[in-house]
């Protein structure tokens, strides 16, 4: 006969036994559900709050809680040109659940201009393209121009002076300034920024004069006579500023750029698990309401083009960037 004591080890070990096959069993259910999400969903925003990525993270997150009836939140994570966001989504567990919202420059354009320490085409995947525009040319009140001409004019009289924002380094909104910069013969100087809310603020507050910021976060600000408006970088004008000119009506087509908000996660990712949150991703867009809300913030609404597609033409966006800042003489500090 067994002693209790011995008996009660056994119970023990065989009801922890119990409890760690039903975790493994609860954790395999997840991974092979034919369902995304059928739990919590966490949104890395790379930005502030209140910035593009953080706005866009927002509005899928809510539509994506009404349809799966699961929890969304949203995590915004501002700095070191989007490292602190990948670094965040890498500590993640890679199943799927913790999902990254960022600018395509991610991988495009910053790795020219910031020394980092991971290869950013490595780290993350696209996923989906969520919604792409163009940058649009703020200024503080104080600044004594009232369109494109007489701000040029008021630059080119104060060489080496004039400061230029952008919500990170190495992003489209450094980039614009420098290729204006060569085009307009003009000194302006650069001033990174973790993100368009705190760049937004020192804009407003005269601190800094200048500005190139993606629509989501300049539009409300511009509606409300907080900041000026001189030129948008997009093809043609937005519905939503009519009366502020393109960089290329300017005689500036070298100006012409926009870039892309993607959904991005850990390439490691189970690819089946990848295939749901795309088509979770893609059912999100095809709501009127968000592609109503989009465009309501100067953006279009994102193309369907599949991952693979994504990752070529960051690949080419890469290259074609190189060239950029090749052409106007950038050195990398």
């Amino acid at each position: 006969m067994y002693s209790k004591k011995v008996l009660q080890r056994v119970a023990r070990v065989a009801s922890c036994a119990c409890i760690s096959a039903a975790a493994l069993a609860a954790t395999m259910a997840h991974a092979d559900s034919p369902r995304w999400p059928d739990k919590m969903v966490r949104i890395i925003a790379a930005g502030p709050a209140g910035g593009s990525a953080d706005i866009i993270a927002r509005m899928m997150a809510d539509t994506l809680s009404k349809e799966s009836g699961q929890p969304v939140v949203v995590d915004p994570r501002p700095g070191a040109g989007g490292v602190l966001a990948v670094t965040e989504l890498s500590q993640a567990p890679h199943d799927g659940y913790t999902v990254l919202v960022a600018v395509n420059s991610l991988v495009s354009e910053i790795p020219h201009i910031v020394k980092l320490r991971v290869d950013m085409a490595r780290e993350i995947k696209p996923v989906a393209e969520l919604g792409r525009g163009g940058l649009v040319l703020v200024g503080a009140p104080s600044v004594p121009a009232r369109n494109f001409g007489e701000l040029m004019t008021w630059v080119k009289a104060h060489p080496g002076t004039v400061n230029y924002a952008s919500y990170t380094a190495g992003t489209l909104s450094h980039v614009l300034g420098l290729q204006l910069n060569k085009a307009a013969g003009i000194d302006m100087t650069h001033v990174a920024y973790k993100g368009s809310t705190p760049a937004l603020t020192d804009v407003m507050g005269g601190h800094v004069p200048l500005m190139f910021d993606a629509m989501p976060s300049s539009l409300p600000l511009i509606k409300a006579g907080k900041i000026k408006a001189f030129a948008v970088s997009t093809p043609k004008r937005s519905a939503l500023l009519p009366e502020v000119p393109t960089f290329t009506e300017l005689g500036y087509p070298q100006l012409e750029a926009t870039g892309w908000m993607g959904l991005w996660v850990k390439p490691d990712v189970p690819a089946a698990q990848q295939a749901r949150v795309r088509e979770a991703a893609l059912k999100v867009l095809a709501t009127p309401a968000v592609r109503e809300r989009l465009q309501d913030i100067g953006f279009e609404p994102g193309q369907p083009r599949s991952p693979e597609e994504l990752s070529q033409s960051l690949g080419a966006d890469y290259q074609r960037m190189g060239a950029v800042l090749k052409s106007i003489d950038f050195k990398p500090e």
